[in-house]
């Protein structure tokens, strides 16, 4: 009980002005970098311009979760573009120094403290493998580059693994690993940052799921997953960056 009423406690909200007080950001400590440093070559995937007459309405009543994809299918390039663009793609930098990014998800005091990882099962063109969203590469364009990190021993089994035996997530063409890279936020919002990012989370979840549909895709997002597993595949430490979310997306299997 004691647990819960601190859960509860730390979704409500404090006082901002006081508790920004002594932010790094306050302490003219220089903004964080808006993306992770990348060394391997950049893959900048087929274009995407969204030519759908689906409105808003059709959207809404489209989306659920779904967890049957048809693993022979392939997801386009431009399909995979789509998607990650409307989750983290940078639109353009605002502020002094470029301290801010404008992206398709709205994010507190535009931090947008997180990375996109994607799982390739099954993608025309593209081989296998783990790879890495890179948006800074493409601000203010149509264009979504990333980079290859590794490759799988066994796709659905690591896959399998990592996402607690929902086995159904193994089907689909990929499944996007999303990271935390905590302080961007903290940097700004101090020991307030972390339910910020709880509530931004939750806004680049739907803009893929609401994309997913308008590519006539299906996904289904993950809260429950292997902690360990997860960052020690992604070889990140587990403090400074940590997975939070998984998002399967594919054809759905009729």
């Amino acid at each position: 009980m004691k647990k819960i009423k601190e859960n509860r406690n730390m979704m409500k909200c404090p006082v901002f002005v006081a508790g920004m007080e002594n932010s790094d950001q306050k302490n003219g400590v220089p903004n964080p970098p808006h993306g992770k440093r990348y060394d391997s070559e950049l893959i900048v995937l087929d274009g995407f311009e969204s030519k759908s007459s689906h409105n808003l309405e059709y959207l809404y009543d489209k989306r659920r979760s779904e967890r049957k994809y048809d693993d022979k299918k392939p997801m386009t390039q431009a399909q995979l573009a789509y998607i990650l663009w409307s989750a983290a793609g940078i639109q353009c930098y605002r502020g002094s120094n470029n301290i801010a990014t404008f992206r398709p998800t709205p994010s507190g005091g535009a931090r947008h403290p997180f990375e996109v990882y994607v799982a390739v099962q099954n993608v025309e063109g593209l081989k296998p493998g783990l790879y890495h969203y890179v948006p800074v590469e493409n601000v203010g364009e149509k264009k979504v580059s990333l980079t290859f990190v590794k490759s799988f021993d066994n796709y659905k089994e690591q896959i399998n693994n990592m996402v607690v035996g929902q086995a159904w997530g193994t089907d689909a063409s990929v499944v996007l690993i999303v990271t935390c890279i905590p302080y961007r936020a903290e940097w700004r919002y101090n020991q307030l940052a972390h339910r910020v990012m709880l509530i931004d989370l939750g806004h680049l979840g739907q803009n893929v799921m609401l994309s997913a549909v308008d590519m006539g895709l299906g996904s289904c997002c993950m809260a429950a997953y292997d902690q360990i597993l997860c960052d020690e595949f992604l070889e990140i430490d587990g403090v400074d960056e940590y997975t939070v979310y998984l998002i399967p997306v594919g054809n759905v299997s009729v």
